[in-house]
C-alpha cells in the first residue's frame, strides 16, 4: 500500500521575530514494513538544516535561520510504501509466552531507561489500578497487554487537546479523556509498571474512512518489546494492535523526545498570534 503525508505547519507572529534553531522529526522511519520511495522537506523563511541521528536512531533536521520573519512555514511531502498485515502474528520466544517472564540480563541492558516509569505514583494508586489487569500467574503475555491496551481505550475517552505536553498518567484516569499522546502515555507507564520495556512512538495515521477534506493530525502510540517478536505496537486510542496504518516517525522513551517540531522565538511573548497544522494521509 502506497500513501502520501502532506504535512504543513504554520506559525504567525504580529511582529517580525527571531527564530531560534527548530529540531524538525518529520520523516518516516524505514523499517520492515515501511520504505521511503520520496521525500521533500520546504522552510520558509530560508533555513540552513542540518541532518543528524538522535540516540534513538531518530532522523532529526535541525533548521538555523538567518532573517526575522512574522510567519514560519514548514511543509513536508513524502510517499511511502507501507505493507504490514492488518491480523500479524508475533513469533514471541516461548520463555515469554506467559507473564511473568525475566528479559534475558542483555535486553535488560538495551532496555535501560524504557523500562523505567517516567511520572510518579505517590501511594501506589496507579500501580494498583495496572494490577487489576492480571488476572493470575500464568497469564498469557500477549493476551495481558492486549487487555491493558483496550482497558484504557475503553475507560479514556478520546478528545483533541492543543495544549502543549502530555498529561500524567493519573491525571488521565481522573479526567476520563485525553489526547492519543496522553493514552499513549498512560500505556507505557501502565506496561513499564508491570515490568515491560516500552517506547512512545510518534507519526501519522491512515484512516481509509476519513473523508478528504479531514484536515488529519499527527499521531501517538506506543511500542512494547517482546524477546523475538522484536517492538510491536498498541495504539489504545483505537483499540489496535500490530503496526497496519500507522507511520512511524520517531520513537523515544517519552513524548517529549519525539515533537514533530519544537523551537521557539526571540521576542516579546505577544508576538505569537497562532499555529496551525494540517495533514493529510492519502492513498497514492
Amino acid at each position: 500500500m502506497k500513501l502520501r503525508i502532506r504535512h504543513d505547519t504554520t506559525y504567525r507572529y504580529r511582529n517580525p521575530v527571531e527564530l531560534e534553531t527548530h529540531r524538525l522529526m518529520l520523516m518516516p522511519r524505514n523499517s520492515h514494513d515501511l520504505r521511503i520511495l520520496s521525500n521533500s522537506v520546504r522552510i520558509a523563511p530560508h533555513a540552513e538544516v542540518e541532518w543528524t541521528q538522535d540516540v534513538f536512531g531518530n532522523l532529526v533536521a535541525s533548521a538555523h535561520f538567518s532573517e526575522r520573519t512574522s510567519q514560519l512555514c514548514i511543509s513536508t511531502d513524502i510517499l511511502v510504501e507501507q505493507h504490514a498485515p492488518a491480523w500479524p502474528v508475533f513469533r514471541i520466544a516461548p520463555v515469554a509466552h506467559s507473564y511473568p517472564f525475566r528479559y534475558s540480563d542483555e535486553e535488560i541492558a538495551d532496555l535501560g531507561a524504557h523500562m523505567k516509569t517516567h511520572y510518579p505514583d505517590d501511594g501506589g494508586k496507579f500501580d494498583q489500578w495496572v494490577q487489576g489487569f492480571v488476572y493470575g500467574t500464568g497469564t498469557d503475555t500477549l493476551s495481558l497487554l492486549k487487555d491493558v491496551n483496550t482497558g484504557i481505550g475503553d475507560a479514556i475517552a478520546y478528545r483533541v487537546r492543543d495544549e502543549a505536553g502530555t498529561q500524567a498518567p493519573l491525571e488521565t484516569l481522573s479526567l476520563g479523556s485525553g489526547s492519543c499522546r496522553d493514552m499513549a502515555a498512560l500505556f507505557i507507564d501502565a506496561v513499564r509498571h508491570l515490568g515491560f520495556g516500552a517506547r512512545a512512538v510518534s507519526g501519522y495515521l491512515y484512516d481509509p474512512d476519513q473523508p478528504a477534506s479531514d484536515p488529519g493530525s499527527t499521531h501517538a502510540w506506543a511500542e512494547v518489546y517482546l524477546p523475538s517478536a522484536g517492538w510491536i505496537a498498541f495504539d489504545p486510542t483505537h483499540r489496535r494492535v500490530g503496526s497496519a496504518n500507522l507511520i512511524a516517525v520517531a520513537a523515544g522513551r517519552c513524548n517529549k523526545q519525539i515533537m514533530p517540531v519544537a523551537g521557539g522565538f526571540i521576542g516579546a511573548a505577544e508576538d505569537f498570534i497562532d499555529m496551525d497544522v494540517r495533514v493529510s494521509v492519502a492513498s497514492a
